[in-house]
C-alpha cells in the first residue's frame, strides 16, 4: 500500500511523509474495535465515515499551525481524494460516474470537517454527539447512546493527544492515535 500511496502523494519532499501519515489514518480507521465494540457499521459507508473521522482528527491538529502544516494538510486531502477515486474505480464504477461520485465524497468530507470542528469547539458534547450521530452512525436506524458517548470520548481524547504531539512529528508522517478499547462510557479506564 505504501508504494501506491507514494505515487499519489508526490508533492516534492513532503510526499513520503504525507503518504506515511495517510497510511496511519487508514490503518487507524480499519481497527476492528471501532466496528466490533464501537458499533460503527462495518459497511462501505461506515468505513468511509471512520476514515473521514480519523482524517479530521489530523486536519484539526494541523489547523492554524503555519504554512508547512497548511501545505501538508492540503496534500493529505488531495491524496485522500485520489485514493477515493482509485477505490471507486476498483469497485467497478464506470469512468463517467467516477468524478461526480468522488466530488460528492470530497464535499461530504468538507461538511464533516465543519460539523466535527463545531462539535469539538462546543462546550459540552451535544454538538459533537449530533455530528457523530449524523455522520459516523448516519446509516444506523437508532444509535445506542452509550456508543455515541464512547465515540465522543474517543474524539476528545484524540484531539487532546494529537495537540500534545509535536507538530514536527506529524509533519514527518508520524501520528499517534489513542486506543479505542480502553474507553468506556465517556471515561478512559
Amino acid at each position: 500500500m505504501i508504494a501506491f500511496l507514494k505515487r499519489i502523494f508526490s508533492s516534492g519532499g513532503r510526499g513520503d511523509k504525507v503518504a506515511r501519515c495517510y497510511s496511519q489514518i487508514v490503518e487507524q480507521s480499519r481497527r476492528p474495535e471501532f466496528y466490533l465494540e464501537g458499533g460503527v457499521p462495518d459497511t462501505l459507508d461506515g468505513r468511509y465515515e471512520m476514515l473521514a473521522l480519523q482524517a479530521f482528527l489530523v486536519v484539526h491538529r494541523l489547523k492554524r499551525q503555519g504554512e508547512p502544516a497548511r501545505l501538508f494538510s492540503r496534500d493529505l486531502f488531495e491524496g485522500m481524494i485520489a485514493d477515493m477515486d482509485r477505490t471507486v474505480r476498483e469497485m467497478g464504477v464506470a469512468d463517467m460516474g467516477v468524478p461526480p461520485r468522488v466530488k460528492r465524497m470530497a464535499q461530504g468530507f468538507n461538511g464533516r470537517i465543519h460539523a466535527y470542528d463545531q462539535g469539538v469547539a462546543a462546550a459540552g458534547d451535544e454538538v459533537l454527539l449530533a455530528a457523530l450521530d449524523n455522520n459516523l452512525f448516519g446509516t444506523v436506524l437508532e444509535t445506542a447512546p452509550e456508543m455515541l458517548v464512547r465515540m465522543a470520548a474517543y474524539v476528545r481524547l484524540a484531539v487532546t493527544g494529537l495537540a500534545a504531539q509535536p507538530l514536527e512529528s506529524i509533519l514527518a508522517g508520524q501520528v499517534d492515535f489513542p486506543a479505542f478499547s480502553g474507553i468506556k462510557g465517556g471515561s478512559v479506564e
